[in-house]
């Protein structure tokens, strides 16, 4: 699915665009692929088994895996990562915030393959960032952010594309019509944690937001934010 020019959606299932097994509409997070002149950056790249219907959705786009540079992970949950290690195979270059990072290179519970009934196959990290840090990958600036709560490892990534300041939230925020928080059963959940990062994530700028599962923010993300911090602090203090 394009969303702006050189902006793609191509996995989720909650929406439709993959589709993993019958009865579930959680056990394929989204993933977006933004093109560039010099190559394609990834963002999650779903639970693994749904790949080829990944990898088919591009092709209709008239992208090739294989011209995948990088692969930006938002958290290490089965959902969002388990397609990591595929990646890895051909080459692309994985990079998550360190919390993610060790996770992924484990495969432990805070993958949460249990949630799955499967098994999360590690592999390691290629470059690890920190919270503020600016990335230049193929010419274009990401700003990494760091809002753990759902799991330690949140983290979403900025950049400016068609004039408009994007945001690729992971699970920072739930899903429109499906919660105002990312699940709650993780290892490593946190409510005072979640808390503070929704104060700090509904600070920041932006005019479009490319959830972890489920419909994009095209206007006034931040709005989403604010009712998800409201929400915390009603039922969590």
């Amino acid at each position: 699915m394009q969303i702006l020019k050189n902006l793609y959606q191509v996995g989720g299932d909650l929406n439709g665009i993959t589709y993993d097994i019958p009865g579930a509409l959680w056990n394929d997070g989204n993933s977006y692929i933004l093109k560039t002149p010099k190559g394609l950056i990834m963002f999650d790249c779903g639970c693994g088994d749904t790949m080829d219907q990944i990898f088919e959705n591009m092709e209709y786009w008239g992208m090739s895996s294989k011209d995948i540079k990088y692969c930006l992970l938002t958290h290490p949950h089965f959902d969002h990562a388990g397609g990591a290690h595929i990646l890895k195979q051909q080459g692309v270059e994985m990079i998550a915030i360190e919390e993610t990072a060790e996770a992924i290179s484990k495969g432990d519970e805070r993958c949460c393959g249990y949630l799955y009934h499967k098994k999360f196959r590690p592999c390691k990290v290629d470059q690890v960032v920190k919270d503020g840090e600016t990335l230049q990958l193929l010419d274009i600036e990401f700003k990494v952010m760091h809002f753990p709560g759902h799991s330690m490892g949140c983290t979403a990534f900025g950049f400016a594309h068609e004039q408009k300041r994007i945001v690729v939230s992971g699970d920072i925020i739930g899903t429109i019509l499906g919660g105002d928080f990312g699940w709650d059963g993780s290892i490593d959940f946190n409510k005072m944690v979640y808390i503070d990062s929704l104060k700090r994530f509904a600070k920041v700028e932006m005019d479009m937001m490319l959830p972890g599962h489920g419909l994009i923010h095209f206007h006034n993300p931040q709005y989403r934010i604010e009712e998800s911090l409201n929400s915390a602090l009603m039922q969590w203090r």
